[in-house]
């Protein structure tokens, strides 16, 4: 017979599928032997005699109204999530205004760079020439983000602005493979004939005949007739809901399966940059994606030890995406607004940050940003959201100003942005930030500047290790009910001794800690996971939500235990207790973490139960108040492998599954038994 670890362990797996003890002895040793006795003896020691837990449920009262924003998402370009990402444009620096120009660009042949192109804020282009022999070439050719990402057959729409002096001129457009054994590298080929001497713009569709992560976009020359090309564009036709300058399908389509109710945007830190002239600027991100300028991004120079010198913002998802993309995936937006201050991080003294007199730009920032997402057709900015194609307002009920900042010089400065917005838009609640620390001097202080300004509510951050997030189950209970409410607007497990990355442990552990602010509901408003995306060749943070190379994506377990909660929030939380306590991993409840939901609209009870501990622990959940026998459905997601991650090669390794369970009448009563295997999540939806 295997030893006890080993049996423990193909125990905890078939545990996940909902089989009973009895069938799991059936499924390990199908003859009734002497290994089926000791499999029964052990089983019984590890389940049969422990502690049955009795967690109560009072399925009768319903409390605090859950908020449609509870379980949202925070984007941040950060990881190669927007260019090279979530945003559906392949080709790197596309419109030559990286501060080297041809930076992702080989150029062959006469090629010649300039500054005079028809778009003001990204006037350079390049032009191709006769190369002077007839078996030399002039062309370009784009390496992507990482390599360009092509599925076979999917089709691809390259766009150009192009003139040519005598409107006789041709270019070749291909896909090929620089690294195959191959007799030709290419394995698309279209024309394009540039037929004004004026700018225009030109398009053509290639068809992928293989699946490839580093294919390259080559254009040669065709002919003596010079051409000249600006923002060069390719784009998958199946993009996100099949729009023009839109989103990477897959990932998109990821962040719409988890039925977010919230979507943070664009940062993080880069709403602040590195300095002022490198923040994100909202205004330089909406109109025509031509004209939209490149910015630095601040996360290019954060880490010497995962440096990129290629990662800049080409404003492509902008406002607008992002807008839509909340529009898209039935998530209230959130925008985050600089409040006049750098990145505290990377900047000290005062003179890194808008002098206090001189905020009136920024504030207008917001206020114009607003109307931008709500104003009439006939406004200044609301006519630019019109202009973009979206007539009706967006429906925009929050704002951020300000981004992890801290102390009085963020405290002074985000008051006449509060009294500004109050003024012109009393309905428009304000998120502000008690800074980077989860506790602590900073963080109380912070805290009290937020009620004494009146922010609707405190965006808190808190990427802490597994001890953090098992000691602070009861972190929300004792928070003041008539103060500001809670955005836990940044968090992850990061494990200790050097564990960063998305190991199976702390997803679980997160899953543990979201009990306490399903429990506090009436405090808890928004909550979001962060970072959201990262590039498996390009990230500089971890861990992460989602990972992804250039034709796949990964949903980390962390991605399950969002998608979960967010999928079965339920209408209004219900008392849950053991002893008449919370369970949430105090003393005398080995390590279980516990919270309940009725939803009223599908007339179900969703209990969510953790096991944090290294054992099986067996649970009663006593619903008192619901009579009869009920129905009930079942997720679980349970791994045997503290460390084990879901990972390009093995992209399912641990997902959630679907079982079901019985609640049994007792009295004027109903209760569901279950064993628990060790560091699992499991979810019961019971029908009433």
């Amino acid at each position: 017979m295997c030893n006890i670890l080993h049996f423990c362990i193909i125990v905890n797996k078939l545990l996940r599928h909902n089989l009973t003890i009895i069938n799991i002895l059936f499924f390990l040793f199908p003859m009734k032997t002497k290994q089926f006795m000791m499999a029964a003896a052990l089983l019984a020691t590890m389940a049969v005699t422990a502690q049955t837990h009795n967690i109560v449920v009072d399925a009768k009262k319903a409390g605090a109204p859950i908020q449609p924003t509870m379980y949202g998402l925070f984007f941040e370009d950060i990881n190669y999530a927007a260019d090279g990402g979530l945003y559906g444009e392949l080709v790197k620096n596309r419109s030559f205004e990286f501060p080297q120009h041809f930076m992702g660009w080989q150029t062959f042949g006469s090629v010649e760079l300039k500054n005079d192109g028809p778009f003001e804020r990204c006037p350079h282009y390049v032009t191709l020439r006769d190369p002077g022999h007839a078996h030399r070439r002039s062309g370009l050719i784009n390496e992507g983000y990482f390599g360009i990402g092509l599925k076979q057959g999917e089709e691809y729409r390259f766009s150009v602005w192009a003139k040519s002096p005598h409107a006789k001129g041709e270019i070749r457009v291909q896909f090929i493979d620089a690294y195959t054994s191959a007799e030709d590298q290419k394995f698309a080929n279209e024309h394009i004939k540039v037929t004004s001497a004026d700018w225009q713009k030109y398009e053509v569709v290639l068809r992928s005949d293989r699946t490839i992560n580093r294919a390259q976009l080559r254009i040669f020359l065709t002919g003596s007739e010079e051409v000249s090309l600006e923002h060069i564009s390719l784009f998958p036709v199946n993009t996100f809901k099949g729009r023009r300058n839109g989103l990477r399908a897959d990932i998109a389509q990821a962040l719409a399966d988890v039925h977010p109710g919230l979507l943070r945007f664009p940062g993080g830190c880069i709403v602040e940059g590195t300095d002022m002239a490198s923040r994100y600027q909202w205004k330089n991100s909406i109109g025509p994606v031509e004209n939209r300028p490149l910015n630095e991004n601040r996360w290019e120079f954060t880490f010497e030890s995962r440096f990129y010198p290629d990662y800049f913002q080409s404003y492509g998802l902008g406002f607008f995406e992002f807008f839509q993309l909340a529009e898209d995936i039935g998530a209230s937006p959130l925008p985050v607004l600089n409040v006049g201050m750098a990145c505290q991080f990377q900047c000290s003294g005062n003179d890194a940050h808008v002098p206090v007199d001189e905020l009136q730009p920024y504030i207008d920032d917001c206020l114009d940003l607003i109307e931008f997402a709500n104003g009439p057709a006939d406004s200044e900015w609301g006519s630019k959201r019109v202009a973009m194609g979206h007539p009706e307002p967006f429906n925009l009920k929050y704002i951020g100003v300000g981004n992890e900042q801290w102390d009085s010089v963020y405290y002074v400065r985000l008051k006449p942005f509060v009294k500004a917005i109050r003024e012109r838009y009393p309905d428009i609640q304000i998120v502000g930030t008690s800074g980077p620390d989860s506790e602590g001097e900073m963080f109380e202080k912070g805290w009290m500047a937020m009620k004494d300004i009146k922010a609707d509510l405190v965006d808190e951050h808190f990427y802490r290790p597994e001890k953090w997030f098992l000691n602070s189950g009861l972190r929300y209970d004792n928070y003041d009910r008539k103060g500001p409410k809670v955005f836990a607007g940044e968090y992850a497990c990061h494990g200790a001794s050097g564990k960063k990355w998305n190991h199976y442990e702390a997803s679980i552990l997160e899953a543990a800690l979201m009990t306490g602010m399903e429990r506090n509901a009436d405090v808890v408003w928004m909550t979001a996971y962060a970072p959201l995306l990262a590039h498996v060749e390009g990230w500089q943070w971890r861990p992460d939500l989602i990972w992804f190379d250039n034709n796949n994506v990964v949903r980390t377990v962390s991605y399950y235990v969002q998608q979960m909660y967010a999928t079965h929030k339920g209408t209004n939380v219900l008392k849950l207790t053991m002893d008449g306590k919370p369970v949430a991993g105090q003393p005398g409840q080995d390590g279980l973490f516990a919270s309940a939901v009725v939803d009223k609209d599908s007339n179900r009870i969703i209990v969510k139960v953790v096991n944090t501990s290294d054992a099986i622990q067996n649970v009663s959940v006593e619903l008192r108040g619901l009579k009869g026998d009920h129905k009930a459905s079942t997720i679980t997601l349970c791994c045997a492998e503290k460390d084990v991650e879901n990972t390009i090669a093995k992209p399912n390794a641990i997902v959630p599954v679907n079982g079901t369970a019985q609640c049994i009448a007792s009295g004027k009563n109903s209760v569901l038994t279950d064993a628990l295997a060790p560091l699992s999540f499991r979810l019961y939806c019971i029908e009433m």
